[in-house]
């Protein structure tokens, strides 16, 4: 099944900033690292993973949605997105449902341009209050963590970002940067609160949007207070964020049948013409997505347009010994309840989406109950004892049911 990861207009409602400067990448520390996805070994759960927790999300007529595209830790709450029903659901941290922000919820005035859907959420701390901010075409619509509506406002400048140095330092996705009267839009800008200065990073001309198709992943991944990975599509380049400097850390050399011609990029003749381009070569890695260093393991997502079972594409890659673990090839055993971690092999969501978080030190990831109850069958030759949530989960849920949550804990030495 292909997946179209197209990078739409609406991911940058954009920001404008007057005070910048201009830097270079730091490239003093690279690291080349040749890497053969495919010779990726396997490992059992508990060899790589401390802790691996199964949260089944309850299942009722108002709380029934298709899968995660978007999840967020608030608390002792998970709020989730859901693209197929557009509604935000809110679930206690043991699964329990709260409440849910579905369509009729959003606020559609008389002279907006179209009938207001939600296009993903943000939290945000605004005058001491936490509160769910849901992105439509039209506005910004502010709700309280229990799903009730508070306000909308116009003209909310937009773009993902995360907080370093007690909240003084932001790394923030796609900003137009004035100078005088010219703007230059730059993929990753570096906000000093304390400076009042904002850099730029890697210029961007956002009219190629218009003029040709972009298939991307990519974004910042945070894996510590105060640092960070950030990557791009069409390149096989990790970035470091920290406080003081952007700088490029790791340069991936992968085979060639899993590279991307040089001139990609620059070449006229794949304008317009690079989904069939990826058609025509399924095994090439068009990027990489969300990665994190964790001890001495770099967790790595290498992208490519097409799912395919065998193609192995979530790594887990170790710096010290240059051991390359795959995900699809971890073997469950009594830490995870003799049931995977990730669907991979079966279904598809590990492969299109990756981890859906990483807080406090854990990863979070989902499939489907279908899988679940498939994966039990497989297992049931062993002598399991599952626990209480999954216990009473398998006693009263069904293949229709809710996806399931898999939190786990990577080892760290």
């Amino acid at each position: 099944m292909p997946l179209k990861q197209i990078i739409p207009l609406f991911l940058f409602i954009l920001c404008y900033t007057q005070v910048f400067s201009q830097a270079k990448v730091d490239s003093t520390d690279m690291v080349t690292l040749r890497i053969d996805p495919q010779s990726a070994r396997g490992a059992a759960v508990s060899q790589v993973f401390d802790e691996v927790k199964f949260i089944p999300l309850e299942t009722t007529k108002e709380s029934l949605f298709g899968n995660i595209a978007q999840l967020k830790i608030a608390g002792n709450k998970y709020i989730i997105y859901d693209y197929d029903t557009r509604s935000i659901l809110l679930f206690s941290d043991e699964g329990k449902y709260i409440s849910k922000i579905d369509a009729t919820k959003l606020q559609t005035d008389k002279e907006d341009k179209e009938k207001a859907q939600s296009y993903g959420f943000r939290t945000v701390n605004e005058e001491g209050k936490d509160y769910i901010i849901i992105f439509t075409g039209n506005n910004v619509q502010y709700f309280t963590m229990d799903g009730k509506f508070i306000k909308k406002v116009k003209n909310y400048s937009y773009s993902d970002e995360i907080a370093m140095s007690n909240g003084n330092i932001l790394a923030k996705l796609g900003m137009y940067i004035k100078k005088g009267k010219d703007s230059t839009f730059y993929k990753l800008n570096i906000i000093n609160k304390i400076k009042k200065d904002t850099v730029g990073y890697f210029k961007f001309d956002t009219k190629l949007y218009e003029t040709d198709d972009w298939y991307g992943d990519g974004g910042i991944s945070q894996y510590a207070p105060n640092e960070a990975f950030w990557s791009t599509f069409y390149d096989y380049n990790l970035f470091k964020i920290t406080p003081e400097k952007v700088s490029l850390a790791y340069k991936f050399i992968l085979p060639a049948i899993n590279t991307l011609p040089k001139d990609f990029l620059t070449n006229p003749i794949y304008v317009k013409k690079r989904f069939d381009y990826f058609e025509k070569n399924k095994k090439i890695i068009h990027g990489l997505g969300k990665s994190y260093l964790l001890g001495d393991n770099l967790y790595l997502r290498f992208s490519n347009i097409f799912w395919d079972k065998d193609q192995k594409k979530n790594l887990i890659y170790n710096i010290k010994t240059s051991e390359l673990l795959s995900f699809q090839d971890l073997e469950p055993d009594s830490l995870s309840s003799f049931l995977p971690i990730t669907d991979s092999g079966f279904g598809y969501d590990f492969e299109n989406r990756g981890f859906l978080a990483f807080e406090d030190g854990k990863f979070y990831t989902s499939y489907s109950s279908l899988a679940m109850f498939a994966f039990k069958e497989r297992s049931a030759d062993k002598a399991v004892k599952y626990p209480p949530l999954l216990e009473n989960y398998f006693k009263t849920g069904n293949r229709k049911s809710n996806p399931v949550l898999v939190v786990f804990k990577p080892k760290t030495k």
